[in-house]
């Protein structure tokens, strides 16, 4: 097949579908069927705490510290593939093994229980490995694909295709469980572990068919090319010095992006366990109801996002984004009612795309002229990672102590008035 050239649309299209393939597990596993089924099987043995790695501990404390580690974990080893790829000019070979790690991971999760509770994290910690391993490759190709002009926009379009494609999915998933009587709805939700899996690795496939091998080719790959990546995030760092936008940009966005990702990871679980949802099963269906709120509204807010960021420029609109999410904790600490939950939710959902999209192309477009754009973006996921590792130890640390998420969530707010100081020192340009 000829290779599609930067910028058609075609290859554009490509790109951005990979969001509609991988979507659903943010969707599925980290936000909807998979935080009900994990509180379904505590509620269900009556419980709250279990003993494992020995102590006992909170069920939400737990999660939120497996999440912590896998995310080190991807911290740790992005830069070890990253260099690897840059040289060999294969990142597509480490897309798709991040991708099939990921998608089995999901499969996997099928036998998710308490009483296998190792082999149980073991899936979930694999399934966090793959899906954000291989962001690590496929944010690398924006600038390899499409030109600083057509960045904002085809980042957003990425958004917008995976909130669609993980929303078709999960109303799939949810005739399953719902359709069937009470004591078949744990089973249902199994399923649509599985059937994250499949789509993800099915629907990948047209990505990898158009997108490029790398920029380079036939370098044979050696030891010394294995630390590579660390060595790349050395010179990133010292090419940042040269390149004080930037670098002021990074620390803005590590410091609030620590706080949005963990937001998004514990949504579910603050709404199933600290939300007077009354009885019987009002409290799934109050947390599906809340997440399709989510998702549909991040549709647009990804697009309103985007062409305020033409109008007003990136800064300034990650800056007012940074507002709202400060607000969203703050009020969450007094959210209570079903109704109240449902308010938040839709604010969420409303600068949740935008300020994923818009952090993502206003990187991208603030780095030097480079080939070796993998390593810059390793860079980029390397912060966002460990920001993500001391958000969610923070907030599992504070959910244990005090036993309510509530004080959690509250304190991120921190975060988020930190980050809009940082980005207030940015050069103030249309970006």
């Amino acid at each position: 097949m000829t290779q599609l050239q930067k910028g058609s649309k075609k290859l554009l299209n490509a790109w951005a579908f990979y969001d509609w393939a991988n979507s659903v597990y943010s969707l599925v596993i980290a936000s909807a069927i998979f935080p009900i089924f994990y509180d379904l099987i505590f509620e269900e043995k009556g419980v709250k705490h279990i003993a494992v790695f020995g102590t006992s501990m909170k069920s939400t404390a737990l999660i939120s510290f497996v999440t912590a580690f896998a995310f080190l974990v991807v911290a740790f080893i992005s830069p070890l593939l990253s260099g690897i790829a840059d040289y060999s000019g294969n990142k597509k070979s480490f897309l798709k093994l991040f991708c099939y790690i990921g998608g089995l991971s999901c499969i996997g999760l099928y036998w998710f229980s308490l009483d296998n509770i190792y082999w149980s994290l073991v899936c979930y910690f694999f399934g966090l490995i793959g899906f954000w391993g291989s962001l690590v490759f496929y944010n690398s190709y924006l600038p390899d694909i499409a030109y600083p002009e057509q960045q904002d926009s085809v980042s957003a379009k990425g958004y917008s295709m995976g909130y669609i494609g993980s929303v078709i999915l999960l109303i799939i998933n949810l005739v399953m469980v719902l359709s069937v009587e009470d004591n078949m709805k744990e089973e249902m939700m199994r399923y649509s572990f599985v059937s994250v899996g499949v789509w993800w690795i099915l629907f990948s496939q047209y990505t990898y068919y158009y997108l490029p091998k790398g920029n380079r080719s036939g370098n044979k790959v050696t030891g010394d090319v294995v630390f590579n990546g660390f060595k790349e995030l050395r010179k990133v760092w010292g090419e940042l010095k040269q390149n004080l936008t930037l670098k002021r940009y990074l620390g803005g966005f590590f410091v609030y992006s620590m706080a949005v990702q963990t937001v998004m990871l514990v949504a579910t679980y603050f709404g199933a366990e600290e939300i007077q949802w009354g009885e019987g099963g009002a409290k799934q269906m109050g947390l599906i109801v809340s997440i399709l709120l989510i998702q549909l509204v991040a549709v647009g807010g990804a697009v309103i996002t985007s062409k305020l960021s033409a109008k007003y420029g990136n800064i300034k609109t990650l800056i007012g984004i940074n507002i709202i999410w400060a607000i969203i904790c703050v009020c969450a600490f007094f959210v209570v009612l079903p109704i109240h939950f449902y308010i938040t939710a839709g604010f969420v959902g409303l600068v949740m795309g935008g300020i994923q999209s818009l952090s993502r192309s206003t990187y991208s477009k603030f780095l030097p002229e480079t080939k070796d754009t993998a390593s810059f973006f390793s860079f980029y996921d390397v912060t966002e990672k460990i920001g993500i590792v001391i958000g969610m130890l923070l907030y599992g640390a504070i959910d244990q102590i005090f036993g309510s998420m509530r004080y959690s969530v509250v304190f991120l707010t921190l975060f988020f008035i930190i980050g809009i100081f940082l980005l207030l020192r940015v050069e103030r340009k249309k970006s």
